[in-house]
């Protein structure tokens, strides 16, 4: 009977293991506004959602770091959800205070812009399986804003 019990387990497991998920990737990480007191970027995010429902968004939580140091980070909830069969683009602003920037005034010295870490988690939630993490990271430089974007 045991035997019966952990083959259906496997079954099972292996079953779960081979279905389809969506997939996510960081496709730009850019300049967005400048404010009194903080710098916000946008990340753009292209979710592929292979199911022919939507699916709703838990969350996404974000970490900025540079220079080995986290600079900013938050969650949002409920962004909304994923087209069926399609993909979505989602916007995710993150909020840089400029304290923060200023410490970091020796990366920014050199040339003018911030060498970046980026990491997401997609939280999304799939029928049958629950809620599922995408996790995502991108590295690259972000471009801080001149005179003439700021006017």
């Amino acid at each position: 009977m045991s035997q019966l019990l952990d083959k259906a387990k496997n079954f099972v497991a292996d079953k779960l293991a081979n279905i389809e998920k969506p997939e996510a990737c960081i496709d730009d990480v850019d300049f967005k506004r400048l404010s009194r007191d903080s710098v916000e970027y946008l990340a753009k995010v292209s979710v592929k959602n292979p199911y022919g429902h939507a699916l709703p968004i838990c969350e996404i939580s974000y970490t900025l770091k540079s220079a080995g140091r986290v600079i900013a980070s938050g969650t949002i909830p409920d962004p909304g959800s994923l087209k069926a069969s399609d993909t979505t683009l989602l916007e995710v602003p993150v909020k840089v205070p400029h304290s923060v920037l200023v410490s970091l005034a020796r990366d920014i010295g050199a040339d003018w812009d911030i060498d970046y870490e980026l990491e997401l988690g997609l939280t999304i939630d799939l029928p049958i399986i629950g809620n599922f993490t995408i996790p995502l990271s991108s590295k690259g430089e972000i471009k801080l804003p001149s005179i003439s974007d700021i006017f």
